[in-house]
């Protein structure tokens, strides 16, 4: 994903957007993954107990 392009969304953000975490939960996982370099966001958020896997299909599928 392109740092630049406008029209790319951020997992975290697209999370927040649809209602399915709130901006703490987001900025928790975002601190774990500075903490632990190289692990999804994703994956983070599921082991958190934030999300479950549909959601991450979900916005996979906006992305298409």
């Amino acid at each position: 994903m392109s740092e630049n392009s406008t029209s790319q969304e951020r997992i975290g953000d697209f999370l927040v957007k649809i209602g399915a975490m709130s901006d703490d939960q987001r900025d928790e996982v975002l601190a774990k993954q500075a903490e632990e370099p190289g692990r999804l966001f994703g994956e983070i958020a599921i082991e958190l107990g934030y999300i479950k896997d549909d959601v991450i299909d979900r916005f996979l599928q906006s992305k298409r």
